[in-house]
């Protein structure tokens, strides 16, 4: 009993919390214990030859991304494991009936985030019920990979090496990104970051790999991307009106099932003009919520200005994280109104004093 007591102490969450990391790190480390390092794949003969070519590309992208991107160079995708599901695990995310942001868990070490992920359905599905009962709205996305942050050496999953050669490529820098720089208690910065560097080093890639007809297709993804993120974040704005407003719970009620109709219109009507079957169509098609529009706007809001400030440093990897590594020291207000006024200039934002060199 006083064992138990202890590691309770330790964890600061309480005893109600130790089943739930008791089985994050059960699920985790079950997957890392079945990492088979790619170099010994490939030497074996009855390793599937889609496969092995699937994971000589893992490395060459690699390569990649440690010399043209400034990305780590250590032991994360050297290795693969093969998954029982198609996803490695789930992420929650819940919301209030009458607001879009994001319920915060906190964690040891990490810090919070918007998001509490789940290798277990029992236990998720419990959980779902709990914050139900307590009046949350929640919205599940089943999880293809994700990053230690460097605490271990991520694999490559069959979650998703199947997936088209840019999204592969995209993928392995967005998660490399959270190893390069993460900081605690902000999931919209780390998140828009690692999108950034998704977007530029995909784009960088398909320039190098001279696949123009697929960095048109890409272009043309970006593109229909950017104007579902434009519909979920004025969409979300338009949520939050309806709440701050002085009318009766049934009317804000109407209004909100009002306001998904229109998304859910705005939204094939984007995806027609982009000739997209697949993309979004799905998600707009399953129920709507609160927690649902939050985790979208919460992953994307920032990329703008990171971009922005990417450009100004001439797509030089390493100053951009030069600079992003002293923008990750600002206090949280300060970091959000320096990361807004790169919107509206192409210099570093007179609100942003930070030193840089772009020459």
């Amino acid at each position: 009993m006083r064992g138990v007591f202890t590691i309770c102490l330790i964890l600061l969450s309480g005893c109600a919390e130790l089943g739930y990391y008791w089985h994050s790190a059960n699920g985790h480390l079950g997957v890392m214990n079945q990492r088979v390092d790619i170099e010994d794949l490939l030497k074996q003969d009855t390793t599937d030859p889609t496969l092995a070519k699937r994971l000589r590309l893992v490395q060459e992208i690699r390569l990649f991304s440690i010399d043209r991107l400034k990305l780590p160079d250590n032991g994360s995708y050297r290795s693969y494991v093969e998954l029982e599901n198609p996803y490695v695990l789930q992420n929650l995310f819940a919301a209030p009936e009458f607001s879009t942001r994001l319920y915060q868990w906190c964690y040891p070490i990490i810090g919070c985030a918007s998001y509490r992920g789940y290798y277990d359905e029992e236990r998720l599905r419990a959980y779902i019920e709990k914050l139900k009962s307590d009046g949350f709205e929640v919205h599940v996305g089943q999880v293809s990979a994700y990053s230690t942050l460097g605490w271990f050496d991520d694999p490559v999953l069959s979650s998703f090496i199947n997936w088209p050669d840019y999204r592969l490529a995209g993928l392995l820098f967005h998660e490399l990104t959270h190893q390069k720089i993460f900081i605690d208690d902000d999931t919209t910065f780390n998140e828009s970051l690692a999108s950034t560097v998704q977007q530029a080093g995909t784009e960088l890639w398909l320039i190098e790999q001279q696949q123009s007809d697929k960095l048109d297709g890409y272009h043309r993804w970006l593109r229909y991307r950017d104007q579902v993120i434009e519909l979920i974040v004025s969409t979300q704005q338009k949520l939050n009106k309806i709440y701050a407003s002085e009318v009766s719970d049934i009317d804000k009620r109407a209004a909100k099932q009002r306001a998904f109709t229109q998304a859910r219109a705005e939204h094939s009507a984007i995806a027609e003009r982009h000739s997209v079957t697949g993309g979004f169509n799905k998600w707009f098609a399953a129920e709507l919520n609160n927690a649902k529009f939050g985790s979208v706007a919460a992953y994307n809001s920032q990329v703008p200005a990171f971009l922005a400030i990417l450009d100004y440093h001439q797509r030089q990897f390493d100053r951009f994280y030069e600079y992003v590594n002293r923008l990750s020291g600002l206090d949280k207000t300060h970091r959000d109104r320096c990361l807004n006024g790169w919107l509206a200039t192409d210099k570093p934002p007179d609100n942003c004093p930070l030193v840089t060199n772009a020459g």
